[in-house]
């Protein structure tokens, strides 16, 4: 029998994205144990180009998905597709923006990329996950490897304690979520597929809702939502730059795509326990992310509270639980991607180039290096939502979604959350746009002229072009990209939507955009 052919029981073509990450893995592990300097050198393009090939049957299968396969275990819907795609392109600029940071900063590349390219995998088979097992083992090649990577500077102190604390608080959370596991595993009388269990939690009572509090916690660990959230600043601020980048958006894309396969499988009977409890973590989550990095004083700390907000503003499209809710949060996802790793491709070049992220020490830089200022400018005000770029119509769509599902509490804290956010971001662009000579930091007074020709430097450029023209045309052409999101919702059978016409809040007046009052159960 060929287990890629659709009429089989495995269905295996559902992971030719996995299977060309996993060959693209074995070739640059190959290349590092018996090639020469020369052929290690061509290791982050081997590693861009298996990565880039990874998007191609992902594509393919956005035409012709395969809704589930390995009996049922793994699923190839449209909502899987795309946060596949989101860890794959974040992997890429990762590795983008790491080729230079690890030649400058002296360390062995091959693990590096090995170490990457396995998170990728196992982010991208956790976004798909339909079994409790596949779900762990997911998750923990997803963790393991970010551990690693976390401290892979090991001559670092910081990196060291980073990764310490990472794997103390991950093991943690690891522990917490396998024990809710086992309750499901318990209660549903020995399945393991997810959509099995459901039919079992009906009448489970005090039981479970203990295993729904216990898979609360793993996964708000994941998304980095308080009281979770303590390993992000410290780990942000002591992993090296490209890690943080990778962390930031591609495990927090898998976190994601994690708690609302679970939660709308596994858990529709206690719709509305999971929603008040997550509602709950999200105002906790806008709030303490938002204001305490007003107090930062650090850019990569800062980023990592800004982190921790924005993922409290997604947590309104999943609280909501509509349509329109589950759209907006992947559109929000998209825009994400490109505003945060801009944000993050601008910082390494300047580490790079300083030795330092001390927000003081970026005064006067758009004297020296105007394309560096006017990247990072324009990714921090997308990430403060200013018009018209895309985090203003990612945060439109999420805050119109939650408000159309009668989550007013929500849409107003995120609200007042938000501009909250445009303070700290206003002040780092503020910093860095004086005009007065005698106002220059000092590493500014000594800002060499950027080299594009050395090594690892064209992909960190490229990077840094790509993700600053995705933040301008995502918002002013937000419109493909949120139906590419309600098409991928329509088209899900686990989410439980028949096929609606795309909500789609650009009319001027909000009597204009639909109503999806309606709620999945």
């Amino acid at each position: 029998m060929d287990v890629f052919a659709p009429t089989g029981n495995l269905h295996a073509g559902a992971i030719w994205p996995e299977v060309v990450v996993t060959l693209t893995l074995l070739l640059v592990l190959a290349v590092d144990l018996v090639g020469g300097s020369a052929a290690r050198r061509s290791l982050p393009t081997l590693s861009l180009l298996g990565l880039m090939g990874a998007l191609v049957p992902l594509v393919l299968q956005w035409q012709q998905p395969q809704l589930e396969s390995f009996l049922g275990s793994f699923a190839a819907d449209p909502v899987s597709i795309l946060f596949r795609s989101l860890v794959v392109v974040t992997a890429a600029l990762t590795v983008m923006m790491a080729e230079r940071y690890l030649s400058q900063a002296g360390t062995p590349t091959g693990e590096f990329y090995v170490l990457l390219l396995t998170a990728t995998l196992g982010g991208m088979f956790l976004a798909g996950a339909m079994d409790l097992i596949m779900v762990f083992v997911s998750l923990e090649t997803l963790s393991i490897a970010s551990y690693l990577m976390a401290g892979y500077t090991k001559r670092d102190p910081r990196s060291s304690e980073a990764a310490l604390k990472y794997l103390l608080t991950g093991a943690s959370s690891t522990a917490i979520f396998l024990y809710g596991m086992s309750l499901l595993y318990g209660l549903s009388g020995g399945q393991t597929q997810l959509s099995a269990i459901a039919p079992h939690l009906a009448n489970a009572g005090l039981a479970g809702i203990l295993a729904l509090v216990f898979c609360l916690g793993g996964i708000g660990f994941k998304l980095a939502a308080v009281p979770f959230h303590q390993w992000t600043p410290d780990v942000y601020e002591g992993s090296p730059t490209p890690v943080v980048a990778f962390l930031s958006v591609g495990s927090k894309a898998a976190g994601f795509a994690l708690a609302i396969r679970f939660l709308a499988t596994v858990f529709p009977a206690m719709t509305e326990e999971w929603r008040a409890v997550l509602s709950v973590l999200a105002i906790l989550t806008m709030v303490l992310g938002n204001v305490v990095a007003i107090a930062q004083t650090r850019l990569k700390r800062l980023l990592a509270y800004s982190s921790i907000g924005q993922a409290g503003f997604v947590l309104i499209g999943l609280v909501a639980g509509t349509e329109a809710g589950y759209a907006s949060l992947i559109f929000y996802l998209m825009v994400y991607l490109a505003m945060n790793l801009g944000a993050f491709l601008c910082v390494t070049l300047f580490s790079l180039k300083t030795g330092t992220d001390e927000i003081n020490e970026y005064s006067g830089l758009y004297q020296k290096d105007p394309f560096l200022t006017l990247c990072l400018s324009i990714c921090l005000l997308s990430l403060g939502g200013l018009p018209p770029l895309a985090g203003f119509f990612g945060k439109l769509y999420l805050f119109w979604a939650g408000w159309q599902a009668g989550e007013y509490t929500l849409v107003l804290v995120g609200l007042v959350t938000s501009v909250i956010s445009i303070y700290y971001y206003v002040r780092v662009v503020k910093t860095m746009v004086v005009k007065e000579p005698q106002e220059m930091s000092l590493s500014v007074q000594n800002y060499a002229e950027t080299d594009w020709q050395a090594e690892g430097m064209p992909a960190l450029r490229v990077g840094m072009v790509l993700t600053l023209v995705a933040t301008i045309f995502a918002g002013i052409l937000s419109n493909p990209l949120f139906t590419l999101s309600v098409q991928a919702v329509e088209r899900s059978p686990f989410l439980g939507f028949p096929t609606a016409q795309a909500f789609a809040p650009e009319a001027a007046s909000p009597a204009a955009l639909p109503s999806y009052s309606g709620r999945n159960s």
